[in-house]
Protein backbone atom coordinates (compact mmCIF):
# COMPACT_ATOMS: atom_id res chain seq x y z
CA UNK A 1 0.00 0.00 0.00
CA UNK A 2 2.84 2.39 0.81
CA UNK A 3 4.30 1.94 -2.66
CA UNK A 4 0.88 2.58 -4.26
CA UNK A 5 0.51 5.77 -2.21
CA UNK A 6 3.96 6.95 -3.34
CA UNK A 7 2.91 6.39 -6.97
CA UNK A 8 -0.40 8.23 -6.47
CA UNK A 9 1.51 11.25 -5.11
CA UNK A 10 3.42 11.37 -8.45
CA UNK A 11 0.43 11.07 -10.81
CA UNK A 12 0.29 14.83 -11.35
CA UNK A 13 3.76 14.88 -12.96
CA UNK A 14 2.63 13.17 -16.19
CA UNK A 15 2.00 14.77 -19.60
CA UNK A 16 -0.55 12.80 -21.59
CA UNK A 17 -2.05 13.13 -25.06
CA UNK A 18 -5.56 11.71 -25.53
CA UNK A 19 -6.72 11.01 -29.10
CA UNK A 20 -10.21 9.87 -29.96
CA UNK A 21 -13.93 10.46 -30.30
CA UNK A 22 -15.08 13.56 -28.43
CA UNK A 23 -18.52 13.42 -26.83
CA UNK A 24 -20.58 15.95 -24.91
CA UNK A 25 -22.49 14.21 -22.11
CA UNK A 26 -25.68 16.12 -21.35
CA UNK A 27 -27.80 15.39 -18.27
CA UNK A 28 -31.42 16.48 -17.86
CA UNK A 29 -32.38 16.12 -14.19
CA UNK A 30 -35.92 15.90 -12.85
CA UNK A 31 -38.50 13.67 -11.22
CA UNK A 32 -41.24 11.32 -12.38
CA UNK A 33 -44.71 11.63 -10.85
CA UNK A 34 -46.98 10.22 -13.54
CA UNK A 35 -47.24 8.23 -16.77
CA UNK A 36 -47.95 10.06 -20.03
CA UNK A 37 -51.54 9.79 -21.36
CA UNK A 38 -50.06 9.72 -24.89
CA UNK A 39 -48.02 6.53 -24.43
CA UNK A 40 -47.00 4.20 -21.56
CA UNK A 41 -43.88 6.21 -20.73
CA UNK A 42 -42.94 8.29 -17.66
CA UNK A 43 -43.26 12.07 -17.74
CA UNK A 44 -40.09 13.67 -16.36
CA UNK A 45 -40.53 17.09 -14.76
CA UNK A 46 -37.16 18.56 -15.69
CA UNK A 47 -35.55 21.14 -13.40
CA UNK A 48 -31.84 21.18 -14.32
CA UNK A 49 -29.53 20.59 -17.28
CA UNK A 50 -25.78 19.95 -16.93
CA UNK A 51 -22.94 19.14 -19.34
CA UNK A 52 -19.66 17.28 -18.86
CA UNK A 53 -17.00 16.13 -21.36
CA UNK A 54 -17.52 12.53 -22.48
CA UNK A 55 -15.72 9.91 -24.57
CA UNK A 56 -12.09 10.86 -25.16
CA UNK A 57 -12.86 14.21 -23.51
CA UNK A 58 -13.85 12.36 -20.32
CA UNK A 59 -10.50 10.56 -20.36
CA UNK A 60 -8.81 13.97 -20.58
CA UNK A 61 -11.04 15.18 -17.74
CA UNK A 62 -10.00 12.19 -15.61
CA UNK A 63 -6.33 12.99 -16.17
CA UNK A 64 -6.87 16.65 -15.24
CA UNK A 65 -8.65 15.57 -12.04
CA UNK A 66 -5.25 14.18 -10.98
CA UNK A 67 -3.71 17.59 -11.86
CA UNK A 68 -1.59 16.13 -14.66
CA UNK A 69 -1.01 17.96 -17.96
CA UNK A 70 -3.31 16.74 -20.74
CA UNK A 71 -3.62 17.44 -24.46
CA UNK A 72 -6.69 16.43 -26.49
CA UNK A 73 -6.99 15.59 -30.20
CA UNK A 74 -10.24 14.83 -32.00
CA UNK A 75 -13.08 16.34 -34.02
CA UNK A 76 -16.11 18.53 -33.32
CA UNK A 77 -18.79 20.08 -35.50
CA UNK A 78 -19.58 23.75 -35.99
CA UNK A 79 -22.55 23.92 -33.64
CA UNK A 80 -23.63 25.15 -30.17
CA UNK A 81 -22.74 21.80 -28.57
CA UNK A 82 -19.15 22.16 -29.77
CA UNK A 83 -18.94 25.53 -28.06
CA UNK A 84 -20.30 24.06 -24.82
CA UNK A 85 -17.75 21.21 -24.99
CA UNK A 86 -14.81 23.53 -25.71
CA UNK A 87 -15.89 25.80 -22.86
CA UNK A 88 -15.95 22.86 -20.43
CA UNK A 89 -12.52 21.67 -21.61
CA UNK A 90 -10.92 25.10 -21.30
CA UNK A 91 -12.49 25.54 -17.87
CA UNK A 92 -10.62 22.37 -16.84
CA UNK A 93 -7.34 23.64 -18.38
CA UNK A 94 -7.20 20.95 -21.07
CA UNK A 95 -5.05 21.81 -24.11
CA UNK A 96 -7.44 21.80 -27.12
CA UNK A 97 -5.02 22.70 -29.93
CA UNK A 98 -5.33 19.18 -31.39
CA UNK A 99 -9.11 19.47 -31.85
CA UNK A 100 -10.24 19.98 -35.47
CA UNK A 101 -13.60 21.19 -36.74
CA UNK A 102 -15.51 19.58 -39.61
CA UNK A 103 -18.41 21.90 -40.53
CA UNK A 104 -20.53 19.13 -42.08
CA UNK A 105 -20.42 16.94 -38.92
CA UNK A 106 -22.26 17.66 -35.73
CA UNK A 107 -20.68 17.25 -32.35
CA UNK A 108 -21.53 13.90 -30.75
CA UNK A 109 -23.97 14.37 -27.86
CA UNK A 110 -25.39 11.78 -25.46
CA UNK A 111 -28.37 13.12 -23.51
CA UNK A 112 -29.32 11.17 -20.39
CA UNK A 113 -32.61 11.97 -18.67
CA UNK A 114 -32.38 11.25 -14.94
CA UNK A 115 -35.15 10.91 -12.37
CA UNK A 116 -33.72 10.83 -8.87
CA UNK A 117 -30.84 8.34 -9.14
CA UNK A 118 -32.38 6.47 -12.09
CA UNK A 119 -31.62 6.98 -15.78
CA UNK A 120 -34.94 6.99 -17.67
CA UNK A 121 -33.73 7.17 -21.27
CA UNK A 122 -30.69 8.17 -23.35
CA UNK A 123 -30.75 10.03 -26.67
CA UNK A 124 -27.65 9.99 -28.96
CA UNK A 125 -26.75 12.41 -31.75
CA UNK A 126 -23.68 11.31 -33.66
CA UNK A 127 -21.86 10.89 -36.96
CA UNK A 128 -19.88 7.66 -37.43
CA UNK A 129 -18.52 8.31 -40.92
CA UNK A 130 -14.75 8.34 -41.47
CA UNK A 131 -12.98 11.65 -41.18
CA UNK A 132 -11.82 13.58 -44.21
CA UNK A 133 -8.23 12.72 -45.11
CA UNK A 134 -7.32 16.36 -44.54
CA UNK A 135 -8.66 16.20 -40.97
CA UNK A 136 -6.78 12.96 -40.23
CA UNK A 137 -3.61 14.58 -41.58
CA UNK A 138 -4.11 17.66 -39.36
CA UNK A 139 -4.52 15.50 -36.25
CA UNK A 140 -1.43 13.43 -37.08
CA UNK A 141 0.66 16.53 -37.79
CA UNK A 142 -0.33 17.99 -34.41
CA UNK A 143 0.85 14.80 -32.71
CA UNK A 144 4.08 14.63 -34.72
CA UNK A 145 4.95 18.28 -34.08
CA UNK A 146 4.38 17.98 -30.31
CA UNK A 147 5.55 14.41 -29.62
CA UNK A 148 8.34 15.57 -27.26
CA UNK A 149 5.72 17.17 -24.98
CA UNK A 150 4.03 13.83 -24.19
CA UNK A 151 5.04 11.06 -21.78
CA UNK A 152 2.17 8.85 -22.94
CA UNK A 153 -0.52 8.62 -25.61
CA UNK A 154 -4.01 7.25 -24.93
CA UNK A 155 -6.17 6.23 -27.89
CA UNK A 156 -9.88 6.29 -27.03
CA UNK A 157 -11.74 4.41 -29.77
CA UNK A 158 -15.54 4.71 -29.62
CA UNK A 159 -16.02 3.88 -33.30
CA UNK A 160 -17.33 7.35 -34.19
CA UNK A 161 -14.87 7.89 -37.05
CA UNK A 162 -11.81 9.59 -35.54
CA UNK A 163 -9.73 6.44 -35.02
CA UNK A 164 -8.93 4.76 -38.35
CA UNK A 165 -6.27 2.37 -39.61
CA UNK A 166 -4.09 5.09 -41.15
CA UNK A 167 -4.08 7.29 -38.04
CA UNK A 168 -3.45 4.31 -35.75
CA UNK A 169 -0.53 3.03 -37.81
CA UNK A 170 1.11 6.45 -37.90
CA UNK A 171 0.60 7.22 -34.21
CA UNK A 172 1.76 3.78 -33.00
CA UNK A 173 4.95 3.96 -35.11
CA UNK A 174 5.57 7.51 -33.88
CA UNK A 175 5.11 6.51 -30.23
CA UNK A 176 7.35 3.46 -30.62
CA UNK A 177 10.14 5.41 -32.31
CA UNK A 178 10.10 7.97 -29.47
CA UNK A 179 9.71 5.29 -26.75
CA UNK A 180 6.39 6.67 -25.50
CA UNK A 181 3.83 4.72 -23.47
CA UNK A 182 0.78 4.03 -25.67
CA UNK A 183 -2.46 2.60 -24.29
CA UNK A 184 -5.75 1.95 -26.09
CA UNK A 185 -9.37 1.75 -24.95
CA UNK A 186 -10.41 -0.49 -27.83
CA UNK A 187 -13.29 -0.91 -30.25
CA UNK A 188 -13.79 -4.62 -30.88
CA UNK A 189 -13.92 -4.19 -34.70
CA UNK A 190 -10.47 -2.54 -34.71
CA UNK A 191 -8.43 -5.02 -32.62
CA UNK A 192 -6.28 -6.06 -35.59
CA UNK A 193 -4.83 -2.51 -35.71
CA UNK A 194 -3.67 -2.42 -32.06
CA UNK A 195 -0.31 -4.11 -32.55
CA UNK A 196 2.74 -3.84 -30.28
CA UNK A 197 1.38 -1.18 -27.92
CA UNK A 198 1.96 -0.89 -24.17
CA UNK A 199 -1.55 -2.01 -23.23
CA UNK A 200 -5.16 -2.25 -24.31
CA UNK A 201 -8.04 -2.20 -21.80
CA UNK A 202 -11.10 -4.06 -23.15
CA UNK A 203 -14.08 -5.06 -21.06
CA UNK A 204 -15.23 -8.68 -21.01
CA UNK A 205 -17.70 -8.29 -23.90
CA UNK A 206 -15.14 -6.50 -26.09
CA UNK A 207 -12.59 -9.27 -25.49
CA UNK A 208 -15.11 -12.00 -26.30
CA UNK A 209 -16.25 -10.32 -29.53
CA UNK A 210 -12.69 -9.52 -30.59
CA UNK A 211 -11.63 -13.17 -30.28
CA UNK A 212 -14.64 -14.23 -32.34
CA UNK A 213 -13.98 -11.54 -34.99
CA UNK A 214 -10.25 -12.23 -35.28
CA UNK A 215 -10.69 -16.03 -35.55
CA UNK A 216 -7.29 -16.60 -33.96
CA UNK A 217 -5.88 -19.98 -34.95
CA UNK A 218 -4.34 -21.94 -32.13
CA UNK A 219 -4.46 -25.67 -32.77
CA UNK A 220 -3.17 -26.58 -29.32
CA UNK A 221 -5.62 -24.44 -27.29
CA UNK A 222 -8.69 -23.78 -29.38
CA UNK A 223 -11.62 -21.86 -27.87
CA UNK A 224 -15.08 -23.24 -28.53
CA UNK A 225 -16.69 -20.07 -29.87
CA UNK A 226 -20.45 -20.23 -29.59
CA UNK A 227 -22.03 -16.88 -30.48
CA UNK A 228 -24.60 -17.03 -27.67
CA UNK A 229 -22.30 -18.45 -25.00
CA UNK A 230 -20.56 -16.28 -22.42
CA UNK A 231 -16.90 -17.07 -21.84
CA UNK A 232 -16.01 -18.94 -18.66
CA UNK A 233 -13.10 -17.74 -16.48
CA UNK A 234 -10.94 -20.37 -18.20
CA UNK A 235 -12.02 -19.01 -21.62
CA UNK A 236 -11.11 -15.47 -20.52
CA UNK A 237 -7.62 -16.65 -19.52
CA UNK A 238 -7.11 -18.38 -22.86
CA UNK A 239 -8.58 -15.49 -24.87
CA UNK A 240 -6.40 -12.97 -23.02
CA UNK A 241 -3.22 -14.96 -23.68
CA UNK A 242 -4.15 -15.39 -27.35
CA UNK A 243 -4.85 -11.67 -27.86
CA UNK A 244 -1.63 -10.76 -26.03
CA UNK A 245 0.43 -12.99 -28.32
CA UNK A 246 -1.53 -12.28 -31.54
CA UNK A 247 -1.12 -8.48 -31.21
CA UNK A 248 2.36 -8.55 -29.66
CA UNK A 249 1.21 -6.48 -26.67
CA UNK A 250 3.21 -5.69 -23.55
CA UNK A 251 0.04 -6.11 -21.49
CA UNK A 252 -3.71 -6.52 -21.59
CA UNK A 253 -5.98 -5.27 -18.79
CA UNK A 254 -9.49 -6.78 -18.99
CA UNK A 255 -12.25 -5.17 -16.90
CA UNK A 256 -14.77 -7.71 -15.62
CA UNK A 257 -17.43 -5.57 -13.89
CA UNK A 258 -18.28 -6.84 -10.41
CA UNK A 259 -15.57 -9.51 -10.81
CA UNK A 260 -12.82 -6.87 -10.92
CA UNK A 261 -10.02 -7.00 -13.49
CA UNK A 262 -7.53 -9.43 -14.99
CA UNK A 263 -4.04 -8.35 -16.01
CA UNK A 264 -2.12 -10.27 -18.70
CA UNK A 265 1.58 -9.54 -19.17
CA UNK A 266 4.07 -10.98 -21.61
CA UNK A 267 5.80 -13.99 -20.06
CA UNK A 268 3.73 -13.91 -16.83
CA UNK A 269 0.76 -15.74 -15.35
CA UNK A 270 -2.50 -13.72 -15.56
CA UNK A 271 -3.32 -11.86 -12.33
CA UNK A 272 -6.89 -11.46 -11.08
CA UNK A 273 -7.61 -8.20 -9.20
CA UNK A 274 -10.87 -8.40 -7.19
CA UNK A 275 -13.23 -5.42 -7.28
CA UNK A 276 -13.07 -2.87 -4.46
CA UNK A 277 -16.43 -1.28 -5.32
CA UNK A 278 -18.55 -0.53 -2.25
CA UNK A 279 -21.78 0.68 -3.87
CA UNK A 280 -22.63 1.08 -7.56
CA UNK A 281 -24.76 4.02 -8.75
CA UNK A 282 -23.56 4.55 -12.34
CA UNK A 283 -20.99 2.64 -14.43
CA UNK A 284 -20.88 5.21 -17.28
CA UNK A 285 -17.30 6.39 -17.78
CA UNK A 286 -15.72 3.76 -15.51
CA UNK A 287 -13.63 2.40 -18.40
CA UNK A 288 -12.34 5.93 -19.05
CA UNK A 289 -11.20 6.15 -15.43
CA UNK A 290 -9.43 2.78 -15.70
CA UNK A 291 -7.34 3.66 -18.75
CA UNK A 292 -6.60 7.17 -17.43
CA UNK A 293 -5.38 6.00 -14.04
CA UNK A 294 -3.54 2.95 -15.41
CA UNK A 295 -1.64 5.15 -17.90
CA UNK A 296 -0.83 7.80 -15.30
CA UNK A 297 0.49 5.06 -13.03
CA UNK A 298 2.86 3.84 -15.75
CA UNK A 299 4.02 7.44 -16.32
CA UNK A 300 4.75 7.67 -12.58
CA UNK A 301 7.04 4.62 -12.76
CA UNK A 302 4.59 1.98 -11.54
CA UNK A 303 4.86 -1.63 -12.60
CA UNK A 304 1.85 -2.70 -14.65
CA UNK A 305 0.37 -4.66 -11.75
CA UNK A 306 0.73 -1.65 -9.44
CA UNK A 307 -0.88 0.62 -12.06
CA UNK A 308 -3.74 -1.89 -12.46
CA UNK A 309 -4.38 -1.93 -8.70
CA UNK A 310 -4.55 1.89 -8.65
CA UNK A 311 -6.92 1.85 -11.64
CA UNK A 312 -9.11 -0.69 -9.83
CA UNK A 313 -9.39 1.57 -6.76
CA UNK A 314 -10.19 4.58 -8.98
CA UNK A 315 -12.94 2.70 -10.85
CA UNK A 316 -14.43 1.62 -7.52
CA UNK A 317 -14.76 5.28 -6.54
CA UNK A 318 -16.34 6.61 -9.75
CA UNK A 319 -19.05 3.95 -10.03
CA UNK A 320 -20.28 5.14 -6.65
CA UNK A 321 -21.07 8.55 -8.15
CA UNK A 322 -23.97 9.63 -10.38
CA UNK A 323 -23.16 10.53 -14.00
CA UNK A 324 -19.87 10.67 -15.90
CA UNK A 325 -17.56 11.16 -12.94
CA UNK A 326 -13.87 11.45 -12.05
CA UNK A 327 -11.80 10.97 -8.92
CA UNK A 328 -8.76 12.66 -7.40
CA UNK A 329 -5.47 11.78 -5.72
CA UNK A 330 -6.97 12.75 -2.35
CA UNK A 331 -9.94 10.39 -2.83
CA UNK A 332 -7.63 7.58 -3.93
CA UNK A 333 -5.34 8.03 -0.92
CA UNK A 334 -8.34 8.07 1.40
CA UNK A 335 -9.71 4.85 -0.15
CA UNK A 336 -6.34 3.14 0.32
CA UNK A 337 -6.49 4.12 3.99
Amino acid sequence: MKNLKDIIHRLNKARVLVIGDLILDEYVWGKVERISPEAPVPVVWANKRTHVPGGAANVANNIRSFEAKVYLAGVIGNDPNARILLSELKKNKIDTRGICMEPDRYTTVKTRIISGHQQVVRVDWEHTEALRRETTRKIFNFIKNNIYDFDAIIIEDYGKGVINAQLLEGVILLAQSHKKIITIDPKEDHFQYYRQVTAITPNRKELENAVRNLKIKDNKNKLKLESDKLFTDKDIDLAGRQILEYLGLDSLLVTLGEQGMKLFEKGKTPTHIPTVTQEVFDVSGAGDTVISTFTLGLCAGAAKLEAAHIANFAAGIVVGKIGTATTTRAELLKRLG
